[in-house]
């Protein structure tokens, strides 16, 4: 649930990326997918932090105007991708069940099949626009999906 969107908030730009409620879905880093350069950036990251970042994300939004369904890349890193799921003010204030299929949805934005899940974190930002926003998030839970 949340409050308000975020006025000026632009999902294209980076001064804009900000949304009152996002899950972020990450994958687990695989060398064999990328280049050297790439596998040295990684090798320092791991160095910095004790573990290697995630190789891909997506990243479900509510958007103030976007509308859902779109699929936006991430204005601050080509490995991560958005899908806006809500957008606009018609369901201020209410409860809103999301149900996603995550596989699909990788398979779509990166043309593969995706590796293994590495973390899932929720975030509610203003800090590129500078207004406030609230978010109420509900319990999320992954479950088995059918044959492949």
């Amino acid at each position: 649930m949340i409050v308000s969107v975020i006025e000026k908030g632009d999902a294209f730009e980076k001064s804009g990326d900000d949304f009152p409620a996002r899950l972020y879905v990450t994958f687990e880093y695989d060398p064999a997918k990328l280049s050297g350069w790439e596998k040295l950036k990684y090798r320092a990251a791991r160095l910095l932090y004790g573990e290697s970042p995630p190789l891909h994300a997506l990243t479900y939004v509510w958007a103030n105007s976007a509308k859902p369904e779109s699929i936006i890349p991430n204005a601050h890193s080509a490995r991560a991708v958005m899908i806006v799921v809500q957008s606009g003010e018609a369901r201020l204030g209410q409860w809103v069940d999301e149900t996603r299929d995550v596989y699909k949805d990788y398979k779509e934005v990166f043309g593969e099949n995706p590796p293994m899940l590495s973390g899932v974190a929720m975030m509610t930002d203003s800090d590129n626009t500078g207004e406030s926003a609230v978010a109420y998030y509900g319990d999320i839970v992954f479950a088995a999906r059918g044959p492949l």
